[in-house]
This record gives C-alpha cells, sequence and structure tokens, in this order.
C-alpha cells in the first residue's frame, strides 16, 4: 500500500532533485572554485600544493552530489535525463573530460619535481574547474529559453539544435554567473582552511567575486523580465495522471517564469538568500569570520541555484520548438510505486550519507599550512 498520492510524490521528488542540485553547487562547488582560483591564489608551488590539499581529502566525496543527482533524474524523470543528456551531449561530454581531468592531475602532479610537468597538471586543473562551473551555467541558461525538441505521437523525441546554438548571449551571462558564484565560494572555502598570505588572497577573490555574481544575478532578472520567453499551463493541469508529455497546452510570454512570484510572494526569498547570502559572506570575511562567511556563501548558493527552479516550477525542461512538448513535475515522472520506492531508499540512506559527510569534515577540521605540507611528503599531495 503506498500511503502517498502520486501528486505529492511528484512534488517531494521535484523537492528532493532541488536539494541534490543545490547540495552538488555547495559541497563541489567549492571545489570548482578553488581548482579555477589554483593560478591566482597559488603563485609558488608550495601555495599550489596548500591547496590542492585542502582539497585531496574531500574532493571525491564531494562529487558523489553530481552522481546522486544524476541519478535522481534518470530515476525518477527518465524523459527529462533522455532529452536533456541527449541535446546537450557534447557539453555533457566536455564537463565528463574536464572533471575526469581532476583526478588525473591530483595523482600525476606530484610524481616528477619538473617545474614544467607540474604547471602542466596545474592548468588541467584549473581546467577541470572553470569549465564545469561554466557549462553548467550555459546550460541553465538555455533551459530558462527552452530547448529545441519535440515529441511525435509516439513519444519519440527529436532535438534540433548544435552545441555551438548554446553559446547565445543569455546563456553566456549564465555561465558567467556560474563561475563568479563558485569562484566566490572557493575563495571562502581558501579562506576558511588556509591562513596568512594565501587565506587573504582567497578572500580577496571571494570579495571580488560576490558583487559581481550579485550585479550579474540582477541583470539576468531584468533580462528573464522583459527579455526571455517564460512558459505557463493554458489550462488547469492534470496533476496527479499518467505521464504524458503530449497531454497538455502550453503558453509562451516574455516573463513568464515571474508568474510564480505573483502567485506565492514568499518564493521572492529564495533570490533575496542568494543576494544576502554573497553580502553577508563578504561582510563576514571583512570580520574575519571565515567559518560564518562559509555558511553564508552556500547559503547565496542555494538561492541562485533554488531560483531557476522555483521561477520554472512546474517545468522541469520547456521546449522551444514545441512548446506543448515541455517536460513538467505532472508528467515526466517515473510511475507512482517507482517514486514510492525511490522514497523509501532516500529515507534510509540520506541520512547516512549527511552524517558521514559531517563526520569527515569534522575528521578534518582545521587549517593546512606549507609547514604541514613540506613536512609529509608522503602523506600529501
Amino acid at each position: 500500500m503506498i500511503f502517498l498520492d502520486y501528486e505529492t510524490l511528484r512534488v517531494l521528488w521535484w523537492i528532493l532533485l532541488g536539494v541534490l542540485l543545490i547540495g552538488f553547487a555547495i559541497m563541489d562547488g567549492f571545489d570548482l572554485g578553488v581548482a579555477t582560483l589554483l593560478p591566482v591564489v597559488g603563485r609558488t608551488d608550495t601555495e599550489r600544493r596548500v591547496l590542492i590539499n585542502c582539497l585531496g581529502p574531500v574532493w571525491e566525496g564531494n562529487q558523489v552530489w553530481f552522481i546522486l543527482g544524476g541519478g535522481a533524474i534518470f530515476a525518477a524523470w527518465p524523459p527529462l535525463y533522455a532529452v536533456s543528456f541527449s541535446g546537450f551531449y557534447i557539453a555533457m561530454f566536455l564537463v565528463l573530460v574536464a572533471l575526469i581531468l581532476r583526478p588525473v592531475g591530483f595523482k600525476f602532479r606530484g610524481k616528477l619535481p619538473s617545474t614544467g610537468w607540474r604547471n602542466v597538471w596545474d592548468g588541467a586543473l584549473t581546467v577541470g574547474g572553470v569549465v564545469p562551473a561554466l557549462i553548467f551555467g550555459v546550460a541553465v541558461g538555455n533551459v530558462l529559453q527552452g530547448v529545441p525538441f519535440a515529441f511525435d505521437d509516439t513519444l519519440r523525441v527529436t532535438y534540433t539544435g548544435g552545441f555551438f546554438d548554446l553559446l547565445n548571449p543569455f546563456a553566456l551571462l549564465c555561465g558567467v554567473i556560474s563561475v563568479a558564484m563558485l569562484v566566490m565560494h572557493g575563495g571562502v572555502f581558501i579562506a576558511l582552511k588556509t591562513e596568512g598570505v594565501i587565506g587573504a588572497r582567497g578572500a580577496r577573490a571571494a570579495m571580488l567575486a560576490a558583487p559581481l555574481m550579485v550585479a550579474l544575478f540582477a541583470a539576468a532578472g531584468v533580462w528573464v523580465a522583459y527579455g526571455i520567453d517564460g512558459y505557463a499551463f493554458a489550462a488547469a493541469s492534470i496533476n496527479d495522471g499518467p505521464s504524458n508529455p503530449l497531454g497538455k497546452e502550453v503558453l509562451v510570454r516574455t516573463g513568464g517564469w515571474l508568474t510564480n512570484y505573483g502567485i506565492w510572494p514568499a518564493a521572492m526569498a529564495v533570490p533575496a538568500m542568494g543576494i544576502v547570502g554573497a553580502v553577508l559572506a563578504v561582510v563576514l570575511l571583512k570580520m574575519r569570520r571565515p567559518g560564518a562567511a562559509f555558511v553564508a556563501s552556500a547559503i547565496g548558493v542555494a538561492g541562485i541555484v533554488g531560483t531557476v527552479g522555483v521561477s520554472m516550477f512546474p517545468f522541469l525542461l520547456p521546449s522551444s520548438t514545441d512548446p506543448g512538448s515541455s517536460l513538467t513535475v505532472w508528467d515526466s515522472s517515473s510511475s507512482h510505486l517507482t517514486l514510492f520506492i525511490m522514497l523509501v531508499a532516500t529515507v534510509i540512506f540520506m541520512p547516512i550519507i549527511l552524517a558521514y559527510t559531517s563526520w569527515v569534515f569534522r575528521v578534518l577540521r582545521g587549517k593546512v599550512t606549507a609547514e604541514y605540507v613540506e613536512g609529509n611528503p608522503s602523506g600529501t599531495y
């Protein structure tokens, strides 16, 4: 017997998907931010080793959030997985290549003492930070504009876009916002985990990236309000019926993504979190409270990512080719039973993951110093 109705399960899994994506942005986000800042903050080999050893014990665990997010999309929203991963295939391939560079860079960098050898792998680590941050933002920008796909009568999908079509002005703006957001988050993490000149450089980078992110986020909001078409149902939707993306009529109008804020004014708290979190992170860094600044930065990241989900609900992947083919919370989910079984598994295993993650960060608390790195050549990167 299933105690939750289909509509409730769909909403719960929409929330859980948001939690997983926000978890990825926060946990793996500071990894990407630190890697992006590697050549800026780390100006000597020892300084770069300090930064790498800040990430070394935790980056693999942080990347689990990426796997969980992909797995949740695959299991809970199969059409979303099929269309998005097919349409963004080349972009996702570039992301995977960049992410693969990270473990290779960590492992190979210290194999030879050659400066040239280490510079090559430092460059690879930086690419592994910048490229995913940029492409994830570009992908979000394209989703907000609508993706060129359509279903035929047998629900076979046709995607008519290309890789370079993704690199449009609004999507690139979203990509820069993503990079600035993760640079802010990574800079705060550097200030938290290091000391002296390295920590000071990380704090300065975060304090520069945060206002840039806020300004670009506000500009993107204006663009969404006046220059981007949003999507809405033409009539009342069927919230608990079978998943069929062709069973609805969709309207497209400029500024449509702001509709939810008129229906639920409290939703304005989500974008406000993004702005307030970034501002607080800067203030707390100036007060030399990096721990509190990291929490504020995480809140800012959650607000920025959450704004996309709240603005688009109930749409998951709108179609610019055929708005009626757009994928929504109500028509692209797995079956009632599948969602329930997955929810039970999530209730069991998510607390375990969170507890283990908390324990790891507690064990690894404290600063990473140049003296420690140089004094433990066999136990550090």
